[in-house]
């Protein structure tokens, strides 16, 4: 099914063009919408354009823009104005160098597009601009102006077509250093670091985007449903109260839950981890009873752990 374009011009690389037509890649259709209504009426509220000063309806051969000076008037622009901003990029995809593959940061990816030729001579030449770019494992940087505005793009082959990703200007990213400046500078143990790297090995998988649904969107549904029904909303589940009171206990009882893995594999990993929760433990009890020996009369009752196979409960027993 051929989808409509939403820009169409030429596909450039050095004296090699060919037309090319850009179709977004996403879609939001499938998202619930819902309209403005009146409350004691039950109908839709219309929105209408009027004269701030006036009051007055403004049909819509009659809008246009206006560029906002600081003496508080304004510099109009119409259609005409628009079009007289005359850049190559306007009709024009221009690749003007290439980057290796994963070469640029995902920070700066905005909307995707896919590129596909717009008739039947331009299939040749984007077939050889494709293969090219493929072959080489690169991908293109490219202009090009979208809702009036001039975006940097990459141009990279994707199965039979090309997919475009518009690009942020530098100076639309945040600095992530200001933001970052927040986070101490924390010296983690490394005992609390091999368990929670265990947890990331347990709940290692593909990303399989038919996996994921919208969860919000379905449980947004059901109520609606149920109120046309006239049922009772579906009840919101509540967080339960937590009753972990350390990190590492928390890491702990992590690594026992064993979350997303199974059978032997989860075994044997789990075997690992416990290891490092079981050197964790003789650590703190080490050292409780280093404690316990600098006490008058006392003496210490364990200053060599065990075995780190040995269980906890049988330890216990031969250090008691």
């Amino acid at each position: 099914m051929a989808l409509r374009a939403y820009w169409k011009g030429y596909l450039k690389l050095s004296l090699v063009s060919c037309a090319v037509a850009l179709v977004p890649a996403v879609s939001t259709s499938q998202r619930i919408r819902f309209n403005i209504l009146s409350r004691t009426t039950g109908h839709r509220v219309r929105t209408d354009l009027v004269d701030a000063e006036t009051g007055d309806p403004v049909p819509e051969e009659d809008r246009i823009k206006g560029y906002r000076l600081d003496d508080g008037t304004y510099v109009e622009l119409d259609d005409e104005d628009f079009a007289r901003v005359a850049l190559e990029s306007t009709h024009t995809l221009d690749i003007t160098s290439f980057v290796p593959a994963g070469a640029v940061d995902p920070i700066y990816f905005d909307a995707p597009y896919y590129l596909v030729p717009d008739d039947d001579i331009a299939q040749e030449a984007f077939a050889v601009i494709r293969d090219a770019m493929a072959a080489e494992d690169v991908v293109g940087l490219a202009r090009v102006v979208l809702y009036r505005r001039e975006r940097i793009v990459t141009v990279a082959p994707r199965g039979k077509g090309l997919l475009v990703r518009a690009l942020h200007y530098k100076g639309e990213v945040r600095d992530e250093a200001a933001v970052f400046d927040v986070v101490a500078d924390v010296r983690v143990p490394r005992d609390m670091v091999d368990l929670a790297i265990h947890i990331v090995r347990t709940k290692a998988g593909r990303f399989d985007p038919a996996a994921f649904e919208d969860r919000y969107d379905q449980a947004l549904m059901a109520l609606i449903r149920a109120k046309q029904e006239g049922r009772p909303p579906p009840a919101s589940p509540e967080p339960g109260p937590g009753n972990v009171v350390s990190l590492m206990e928390a890491l702990r009882r992590s690594v026992a839950a064993g979350e997303g893995r199974s059978g032997s594999a989860r075994a044997a990993s789990g075997r690992e981890a416990e290891a490092s929760a079981e050197a964790a433990a003789d650590r703190e009890r080490t050292a409780g009873a280093k404690t316990k020996s600098k006490r008058p009369g006392g003496r210490a009752t364990s200053t060599k752990t065990r075995a780190r196979t040995a269980s906890p409960r049988k330890r216990m027993k031969k250090v008691g």
